[in-house]
């Protein structure tokens, strides 16, 4: 038989564990013994009555349910450690014995809300572009508040933060929290709203794995960010939620943007525009001047025609005024020619007369009133006469 390596060996055994799909995600109950940490990683064994197994927890958040004597039930995966030639289990969830029936509510609920539709993505609601107001539903004792409170305000110092104060745990913590919910959700100035509380176990998050508040958290008209336990944890709320954050302190960064860097940002922006402006007048300043003289001749050219324009006008116009003028001229010297020789006294001195009854000219016989007088305008006066009619007959 040919001997193998010890790495050769280990390696299979490995791949034994890790091809075996019923050692994958298992739950083991034992009691917590043994307990050390070392960079963040837990190490501690749990025992029977007949056994003990060595486990390693990579989730330093676990340390305070990780205690020495207590019974729990740890969930995870047998690994096998090629290196050392040594089997670890590795904990993902840890909780006390006593918890099983509570998770088995968890799982009942979760199935329940997800046939009806609660968590599909098509009823998610999105994150508004701008948000100047948060609603915070926690408990104002907590730490939670002031470090959602320390995140936004360093991130962006103009947001404010309402927040609704409830229990997080405990008797009637649920009907507070879904009422919370309620209220917040019809209040108009608040753009967004974060359900929060820090780490705990299954018990103590029980809250939020309620109908009340999983309903009430469907039912909210604003978006809802589940910020509940630690990154480990998951409730019901956050599948319910219309985004969920690992932490508190991760929502607030989730729903603002630092001021400082929107100001760098537009300052590059503005920088970028400068440079791109003064680029662009260099590389087309030729252009530029063209098109500065061109106009420049145009503007000459054009007033050069419209003086032009206006002399020959000025030319026109006064041509025609003085044609005007000697024709007015003429025509007056006609006029006086005719006045002149129509002038009664002109007449007078030939010899003629004029002859008016009742203060009309008579210029024939038929116009004459034999009964009344004549006046005969001489050149040089009046003569009243008599008409007279004339016997013979042959004559008018």
């Amino acid at each position: 038989m040919v001997a193998i390596t010890v790495t050769q060996l280990n390696t299979y055994i490995k791949q034994i564990f890790d091809a075996e799909e019923f050692l994958h995600n298992i739950s083991v109950e034992g009691e917590i013994f043994g307990v050390s940490s070392a960079r963040n990683v837990i190490y501690f064994s749990l025992k029977d009555e007949n056994s003990t197994l060595s486990c390693v927890c990579f989730y330093p958040n676990f340390i305070g349910d990780i205690i020495e004597g207590e019974k729990v039930i740890v969930t995870g995966s047998p690994n096998y450690y090629v290196k050392g030639g040594k089997l670890n289990f590795n904990v993902v969830r840890i909780e006390k014995v006593g918890q099983g029936q509570l998770y088995e509510q968890f799982l009942k609920l979760k199935k329940q809300l997800e046939d009806e539709g609660l968590f599909a993505q098509q009823h998610k609601k999105t994150l508004p572009k701008e948000i100047k107001r948060i609603g915070v539903i926690t408990s104002k004792e907590g730490a939670v508040i002031q470090d959602i409170k320390n995140v936004t305000w360093r991130r962006n110092p103009t947001i404010d933060i309402v927040l609704y104060n409830t229990k997080v745990q405990g008797k009637q913590a649920e009907n507070e929290i879904a009422h919370a919910i309620e209220v917040m959700g019809n209040y108009d100035k608040i753009d967004v709203i974060i359900v929060a509380r820090g780490g705990g176990s299954l018990e103590d998050l029980w809250a939020y794995n309620t109908e009340i508040v999983a309903r009430a958290t469907y039912n909210c008209p604003k978006p809802i960010i589940s910020a509940v336990g630690h990154e480990t944890d998951f409730t019901i709320i956050d599948f319910v939620s219309d985004l969920r954050a690992p932490t508190p302190s991760a929502a607030a960064e989730l729903l603002t943007y630092n001021l400082n860097d929107k100001k760098m940002e537009m300052y590059g922006l503005f920088e970028s525009f400068v440079k791109t402006c003064s680029n662009y007048t260099r590389s087309n300043q030729m252009k530029i001047e063209q098109i500065c003289n061109n106009f420049a001749y145009n503007v000459e050219r054009f007033l050069i025609n419209k003086q032009n324009k206006i002399t020959q006008i000025k030319t026109y116009f006064l041509n025609n005024s003085i044609n005007f003028i000697n024709q007015k001229y003429y025509d007056m010297g006609i006029l006086e020619n005719n006045l002149k020789n129509n002038n009664p006294s002109v007449i007078f001195n030939k010899g003629y007369v004029k002859i008016e009854q009742h203060q009309k000219t008579i210029k024939t016989k038929s116009e004459v009133d034999f009964n009344e007088e004549l006046s005969i305008l001489f050149k040089d006066g009046v003569v009243q006469a008599k008409p007279k009619i004339k016997e013979n007959n042959n004559e008018n």
